[in-house]
């Protein structure tokens, strides 16, 4: 399945699946063959950076 390519919807599913699924964005990543520093540039372009110790993206 293809993540969602709106910027505000693509942070509210990986959000979704690391809360869920995934200890990690680096295990997230892994799983799905993304490219973690492409999101972190799509969802920065919106306000939005990953907080590690979180396990989420939240407002930077």
């Amino acid at each position: 399945m293809p993540i969602p390519n709106d910027p505000i919807i693509l942070m509210s599913y990986l959000n979704t699946q690391l809360r869920d699924h995934y200890s990690s964005l680096e295990d997230l990543c892994k799983s799905m063959d993304l490219d973690a520093s492409e999101i972190a540039e799509k969802l920065k372009d919106v306000g939005y950076v990953y907080h590690q110790e979180r396990n989420q993206f939240v407002t930077a």
